[in-house]
């Protein structure tokens, strides 16, 4: 059992009640960044016109929860959100924080890592853009080579704001160097490690780093599920199955990092190749972890306890 609660667009739940959980998908996206005219608009009607079909179809797979990935920067919009979560059965959660350098809007540049805190602090426990709508977890993101000294400041921010809260930080991190410098960051800023999800662990082909990290409390999230084009899926499975071997079952989230609606296009649909679902875990990756002898209380364990357990708020 789950103690505590889950922040969602709808309100709160007990931890227990999300039920089986994607734990890194977007269903509006702008990878413009905040600078460009029309920046994360659109009318959500539209939006959910284009997205209700995708989530419809998640929810005949016996999914009850999505965890929305995009923090501003990248085009949060809590209309549309909020518009999505009154169409659908399924619980969403949606994020503060911020996005890499070079997406972070102008009024949160010049700020200190204990204003930006408390800016997040406010959008957990108040709401997220002068609506009651609170946020259910912090989500911050690094560049490749980082973190930068700006995405060391959003790192303490994002540590402070956990601290305070509860909340889980998640964040965007390619590669061994990066997380490992990451982790570093966050363990002098007080974080918990137990309260941070390592975003496309999957980029690591060392299962070594995926241990070492588990080990110290990381919550290891493997999301290009479906994604062939980005990650070879027989590698990802392989890369799944020995962390479960070794014994970290349930210190790992999978997802597949799908969607999503782009209001840079006149018809939503992201250049080239479209909004990618949200079922080939359950079609495909999940069949292919029974096929490698992967117990169903196993599977349990990562989709529906692990998620209550990271974006559980006490």
């Amino acid at each position: 059992m789950t103690s505590g609660h889950v922040q969602t667009l709808r309100g709160d739940i007990p931890a227990d009640a999300l039920g089986r959980t994607l734990p890194h998908e977007h269903l509006f996206v702008d990878l413009r960044g905040p600078f460009v005219p029309g920046y994360a608009q659109a009318d959500p009607e539209r939006v959910v016109e284009r997205m209700l079909p995708y989530l419809d179809e998640l929810a005949a797979h016996g999914v009850t929860a999505l965890v929305d990935c995009a923090p501003p920067g990248v085009g949060r919009n809590v209309a549309v959100l909020q518009r999505i979560a009154a169409a659908t059965p399924l619980h969403l959660i949606a994020p503060t924080g911020v996005y890499k350098e070079g997406f972070i809007p102008a009024d949160l540049l010049d700020l200190s890592a204990e204003a930006l805190a408390e800016r997040w602090v406010r959008e957990l426990t108040e709401g997220m853009d002068d609506t009651d709508v609170r946020a259910g977890f912090i989500k911050v993101a690094l560049n490749d080579y980082g973190p930068t000294p700006i995405e060391v400041r959003n790192l303490q921010a994002a540590a402070l704001a956990s601290q305070q809260t509860g909340a889980v930080v998640a964040s965007h991190t390619i590669g061994a160097t990066a997380i490992r410098r990451e982790v570093d960051v966050l363990t002098s800023a007080g974080l918990d490690l137990r309260r941070f999800i390592w975003v496309h662990a999957n980029t690591v082909h060392d299962p070594a780093v995926h241990v070492d990290m588990a080990q110290r409390g990381v919550w290891v999230e493997f999301d290009a599920i479906g994604a062939d084009a980005w990650m070879d899926q027989t590698l990802m499975l392989d890369l799944v199955v020995k962390l479960i071997a070794a014994g970290y079952a349930e210190q790992m989230l999978l997802s597949h990092d799908a969607g999503w609606y782009d209001p840079a296009q006149l018809d939503g649909r992201p250049q080239p190749d479209g909004i990618r679902g949200y079922t080939a875990l359950f079609d495909r990756f999940i069949p292919a972890l029974r096929a490698r002898g992967v117990t169903d209380a196993v599977i349990d364990q990562i989709m529906i306890s692990n998620p209550a357990r990271a974006f559980a708020l006490s």
